[in-house]
């Protein structure tokens, strides 16, 4: 049997929910929770093999309740189930870490394949929202990804002449601060450039920010 927890914050959908999730088809709901706060303080200790969880709830929302039942000691498996399409939503869900989503328009067959593949350690996205997220990850977060992964180009010096630079530190103040030739700065700082694919400082500069390298505010 794969133990389930309903968290929406309508009574009527949980209750649709459970004859759908029958113990005739191999389920058993274990907890049925009305908003995300009542989840993250009761979940937990039941450990169930799968969350169904909403995302538009009082108190706190499903979002947020994915995050922090995936930050629990125990993480708990986070099905999403939801009325809203919408990008942002779905991307934050899987952001919390949830294991996939599924739309409550779904047929019944649907929603019994999506939890038993995410109770199974695998992942279900909605036929009807996926093509979508498959864009934005080629279009935004593998790009980023690419982008990051060229940190790693960087030696350990080059990061110190990195930051030092995002700082707004000249070449001869560099050298004196990492106690090297301004020379030996010169060529590190365009060893940065090829490595980042930048052309120039202020270029250079923005990367180090957008990355993390440096944070506003703090001193080197």
């Amino acid at each position: 049997m794969i133990r389930v927890a309903l968290v929406d914050d309508q009574a009527i959908v949980r209750a649709g929910l459970a004859r759908i999730l029958s113990p005739a088809d191999g389920f058993e709901v274990v907890a049925e929770c009305a908003d995300g706060r009542q989840a993250v303080e009761e979940l937990p200790g039941l450990r169930p093999d799968v969350v169904l969880m909403d995302i538009r709830m009082p108190a706190l929302d499903g979002i947020a309740a994915t995050r922090r039942l995936r930050a629990a000691e125990t993480p708990l498996v986070v099905l999403v189930l939801t009325t809203f399409g919408e990008d942002e939503v779905l991307w934050g869900a899987i952001e919390a870490g949830a294991a996939g989503f599924v739309l409550k328009t779904s047929s019944a067959e649907d929603l019994i394949a999506a939890v038993r593949a995410v109770a199974g350690g695998g992942a279900w996205f909605d036929p009807a929202v996926a093509p979508r997220l498959l864009e934005r990850y080629r279009t935004v977060v593998a790009p980023a990804a690419r982008d990051a992964a060229r940190l790693d180009l960087l030696t350990n010096r080059e990061q110190d002449v990195l930051r030092l630079m995002a700082r707004g530190a000249t070449n001869a103040e560099i050298a004196a601060a990492l106690h090297i030739a301004e020379a030996t700065v010169k060529t590190r700082v365009g060893s940065i450039f090829t490595k980042l694919c930048v052309r120039d400082r202020p270029a250079a500069i923005v990367f180090a920010y957008d990355h993390g390298v440096v944070t506003p505010g703090r001193t080197p």
